[in-house]
């Protein structure tokens, strides 16, 4: 971990943190989803860098060590699409590769769709194509008590996570998503009540690596987070026929709860959403969850490297 660099980039009039290691003509980019952070992704940084490649990892607008936006409120997916596009460029970063998981891989997909030519292949977890949206959005089909639904209610999830400190709420979430089912409350519980305190981490997961993730929130707090991808999800973008021309592979968990949303699972077994990303492999790992890269590094970081190996030109 201590050769990973770090620095502060200046983009679209914010500074942001960027992780960095190795070097040479072929970048990747690892773009975090949530509770994530640029250190969801130690595993794979180091693994591509020494497999020749330039790996490049950053914490969002508002997230982490990254500036807050003046407005977070007024935050959308576009405003980090177009930081990754401003960042490429600072970075004097001609064409990468796209690594992206949870809401991150919504991001990669929109770059991918929005500028092709930036674009060399992508690599999502757990995610499959799906474009921020009215119609994507998942909580018109499922419970009230839903968490994205839940933390979609102005102010609802800041008082939910309130009654705790910043550790114990990454500590629930990661024990909540780390299970096969989706998480919905019932009329009387929050988010939080449905995680039994005496619950220990996952076994993949080190009381410092949640050191790490607690100061980083501590630092950012939960604002544009619980904005961009929550709040934001809904809402269209006016994007149509979109289509990712670029190569991709999906890598997915057996044991994801997003397997769980309504129709995805078959969306992506029967093929469908190849009509959207045509050029596209899909590998689903038996004992992966939702957070695959930190649970199996190994097995992503092979499947990511060949990936990148194939398609390098």
């Amino acid at each position: 971990m201590e050769q990973i660099k770090h620095s502060h980039v200046d983009v679209r009039g914010l500074k942001l943190h960027v992780a960095e290691i190795g070097a040479g003509p072929k970048a990747v980019l690892f773009l975090h989803g949530f509770p994530e952070i640029w250190y969801s992704w130690r595993h794979q940084m180091i693994a591509v860098a020494e497999a020749g490649y330039r790996a490049i990892a950053i914490d969002f607008r508002g997230y982490g060590l990254s500036e807050q936006p003046a407005e977070p409120e007024k935050g959308g997916f576009m405003d980090l699409v177009d930081d990754v596009v401003a960042l490429l460029d600072t970075l004097g970063i001609a064409k990468v590769f796209l690594v992206g998981k949870d809401f991150g891989g919504l991001l990669v997909h929109l770059v991918a769709v929005l500028h092709p030519s930036k674009v060399s292949g992508i690599v999502t977890l757990g995610t499959p194509f799906m474009l921020p949206g009215p119609n994507s959005d998942p909580t018109q089909y499922l419970p009230k008590g839903f968490y994205v639904s839940r933390w979609q209610e102005p102010g609802r999830a800041e008082a939910d996570f309130g009654r705790f400190d910043v550790k114990t709420v990454i500590k629930n979430i990661y024990i909540l998503f780390s299970g096969a089912e989706l998480p919905i409350a019932g009329d009387e519980q929050e988010i939080m009540d449905l995680v039994d305190p005496s619950t220990p981490l996952p076994v993949w997961f080190s009381e410092k690596d949640l050191e790490v993730y607690a100061s980083l929130y501590k630092n950012s707090g939960f604002k544009f987070a619980l904005q961009v991808p929550y709040s934001a999800t809904g809402k269209d973008l006016g994007i149509t026929d979109a289509k990712v021309t670029a190569p991709a592979l999906l890598i997915m968990g057996e044991k994801d709860y997003i397997l769980k949303f309504p129709g995805l699972d078959g969306y992506i077994r029967s093929g469908q959403v190849k009509y959207f990303v045509p050029d596209l492999e899909v590998v689903f790992i038996e004992e992966g969850n939702h957070f695959i890269q930190e649970k199996l590094p190994e097995q992503v970081n092979e499947l990511i490297i060949k990936f990148l190996n194939t398609h390098s030109n």
